[in-house]
């Protein structure tokens, strides 16, 4: 397929051939003859070989109904926790499954290293044993023996393919530096350097062994595949490969989508797309992403990790073992033109609420089966997360793993902002992480894609979710109402909702919020919500409410509008912030000083001040006023508003003024509840915003005042 970089490590490799020679009680005289039988390695290790099936993992599958299909399929073995080395009850060893391995007569052997000091710092489901200080038992009790078992001159045959540390350094820069998704462990693991200098430590150790390659977890394209996490993230793959003795010549390659659910190819649509004008990076879907699937954002991550300084021979893998989305809610096609977000919606295959929902997806399926070098730079699909293999506990179980419980395997949860607060998408009844999950299995086989020899693997879901209950109003104006609701359940998993204002369905959403817009003032509405799943069962509808919006308000229609993206996905932490956009419609040009636009917010308790400041304007902060002042009529979350406006320059007919990054804060920094405030939303594409009034001079031309 490719050169790659063969030159062996030789005085690393006789040093840990004397380190496995100590631990196992084995001459260094028998122990290196036995390695150099597998001295140089081969440029991809898949090619050729005959892969290791776990014969735990296969008798479970088969154990299913339909499971069988799929039971002989090679897959990794995790070594989660130190225990793991020795064996578990119901799990063999790493000795034991290296024999087994032998008397199948395999030739590849597939292992997770998964066990680093402080492990997942942003997800308590994947938590370890390991406190955040703990680098020498991890070095010491872990990472020292896996090498002496694997350096075994008994499978010096097997080419050993590691994967080293899945969820680990990605956390360093997207989870660890202040914005949404940072956690105080994950500042912990960046400022100890514990993550780098665990995986320097296996790469340098494990690498020294001829017969081992190497591939580091690099995660997939709905966490890193924007500008802001995408070349940093390669950044910190190089500072890990060259920590604690490492080089990067111990890197045989990366690996993406481990044990997660992006799609490996989008059929349907590309990044390139436009809609009517608007690019389908804006859309809420992609987010501004630049890959929409994992082969791109694998095969461009391959580029720019050799421009970082590894190998040009690198090769890299894709986990497909749960990345199918097939069976009945599978696109058969594009979706509407009628906006970027019915095609993009219409358009991709995978399924979920949002892309960063990772535990238990309902509809997800088995994706294609292990295949070697299927496409340029792809050394193997390889199926890393076994299936039926659980991602969390959909509750609090007790478990001596030392893994907690993570409200995104919770069904119920409406989400944070690395989601953007919306449901979880996650099957019920999960057990812990790493244990069986028999109706993950059977969902998994269902909507498997490429389909499954031998018909559909399991029984169809006909099951409706439960109605919604507690339908509530938790605000209105003269043109709007906000609906909330308490979340329904169901044996697999609530997809969405649907809203109905008179009995007619005027909206969907993902989350048990709603806002209906649009409406007359002084005006007596009906409500129903409804919920559904991923086979479209749908449940009875909730109990209807009336809701009577307010009267007054001066409704703007003119030659402007104003485009608005959420950018602060908490809203309750000390500041409001956003981005805003004014679009001139009409035929001429406007002048821009005597254009304003009012976003309508409360501030709650603490300090009556406020600053104001600009992060960032296409036009130049310079050239953008802005400030807080007190509604003249206060109204449900609208007793101030944050003025925006601009002190010179003309807006020609049919421009924008492009994007203006704004936030607000109290002087004495309290914290904000946003979730009620008139105008904010939680679209993070830019979407025109009705709710943000733009003036020209006082006289209102678009929006809807409070």
């Amino acid at each position: 397929m490719r050169s790659r970089g063969t030159t062996p490590h030789a005085p690393r490799r006789r040093a840990v051939a004397a380190l496995s020679a100590l631990i196992m009680g084995v001459s260094l005289a028998i122990a290196l003859p036995g390695q150099a039988s597998a001295a140089t390695r081969v440029d991809n290790p898949y090619v050729g070989a005959t892969s290791y099936v776990n014969p735990d993992w296969s008798a479970r599958a088969a154990a299913e109904p339909g499971g069988a299909a799929i039971a002989d399929e090679p897959s990794f073995v995790w070594m989660d926790r130190i225990a793991a080395i020795g064996g578990t009850p119901g799990a063999r060893g790493l000795r034991a499954h290296l024999d087994t391995a032998v008397s199948q007569g395999a030739d590849l052997f597939q292992v997770v290293i998964y066990n680093l000091p402080g492990r997942d710092c942003a997800a308590l489901a994947s938590n370890g044993e390991l406190g955040p200080t703990e680098l020498g038992r991890y070095k010491s009790d872990y990472i020292d023996p896996i090498a002496a078992i694997l350096g075994d001159p008994a499978y010096a045959s097997l080419r050993i393919v590691t994967l080293i540390e899945p969820d680990s350094l990605p956390n360093l820069v997207t989870n660890a530096g202040g914005t949404a998704g940072s956690t105080p462990e994950c500042a912990t693991m960046k400022a100890n350097g514990n993550y780098e200098k665990g995986i320097g430590y296996a790469l340098h150790t494990l690498g020294a062994l001829p017969n081992v390659y190497n591939y580091v977890d690099a995660a997939h394209h709905g966490w890193l595949g924007w500008d802001s996490n995408f070349v940093p993230a390669a950044a910190q793959f190089k500072k890990a490969a060259t920590a604690e003795g490492a080089s990067v010549s111990d890197v045989h390659g990366f690996i993406v989508n481990t044990a997660n659910y992006s799609a490996l190819k989008e059929p349907h649509f590309k990044v390139t797309d436009s809609v009517n004008g608007t690019t389908v990076r804006q859309s809420s879907w992609v987010d501004w992403n630049y890959y929409v699937d994992e082969l791109s954002f694998a095969q461009a991550l391959r580029t720019e990790l050799v421009r970082q300084g590894f190998a040009s021979g690198i090769g890299m893998l894709i986990d497909t073992a749960r990345n199918g989305w097939g069976g009945p809610s599978r696109p058969t096609g594009p979706g509407p033109l009628t906006g970027v977000n019915a095609y993009v919606d219409g358009s991709r295959t995978d399924r979920r609420i949002h892309a960063g929902n990772w535990c238990n997806q309902s509809g997800a399926g088995v994706g294609e089966r292990p295949t070697t070098a299927p496409e340029p730079g792809i050394d193997a699909y390889v199926w890393a997360k076994p299936p039926g293999e659980s991602d969390g506990s959909s509750k609090p179980v007790d478990n001596d793993e030392g893994k907690g419980f993570d409200r995104m395997c919770d069904p119920t949860y409406t989400g944070n902002g690395r989601n953007g607060f919306n449901l979880t998408g996650a099957l019920p009844d999960s057990p812990v992480a790493g244990h069986w999950f028999s109706s993950q299995f059977r969902e998994l086989l269902r909507n498997a894609n490429p389909p499954l020899d031998g018909g559909n693997g399991g029984e169809q879901d006909t099951q409706a979710p439960t109605a919604p209950t507690a339908l509530r109003a938790t605000a209105k104006s003269s043109s709007s109402v906000t609906l909330a609701w308490t979340a329904s359940t169901d044996n697999r998993a609530v997809t969405g909702y649907d809203i109905l204002r008179g009995g007619a369905v005027v909206g969907s959403t993902a989350s048990t919020t709603f806002t209906d817009t649009g409406l007359s003032a002084s005006t007596a509405y009906s409500y129903t919500v409804r919920a559904k799943d991923a086979a479209g069962n749908v449940s009875a509808a909730s109990a209807a409410l009336p809701v009577t919006t307010q009267a007054g308000g001066g409704t703007g229609t003119g030659a402007l509008k104003v485009q608005y993206r959420n950018t602060d996905s908490s809203p309750t932490d000390n500041q409001i912030r956003m981005s805003l956009q004014v679009v001139n419609t009409g035929t001429s040009a406007v002048d821009l000083s005597t254009v304003t636009a009012r976003y309508w917010f409360t501030p709650e308790a603490g300090a009556s001040t406020f600053s104001t400041s600009c992060d960032y304007a296409v036009l130049g902060c310079g050239k953008v006023t802005h400030g807080v002042r007190a509604a003249s009529a206060p109204a449900p979350g609208a007793s101030h508003y944050l003025e925006a406006g601009f002190g010179s320059g003309t807006l020609a007919a049919g421009a924008s003024t492009g994007e203006i990054q704004l936030r607000v804060n109290k002087s004495d920094w309290s914290s904000f509840q946003e979730a009620d405030d008139y105008s904010r939303a939680t679209n993070t594409a830019f979407a025109d915003a009705p709710r943000i009034g733009v003036y020209l001079g006082s006289t209102l031309t678009w929006g809807t005042a409070p």
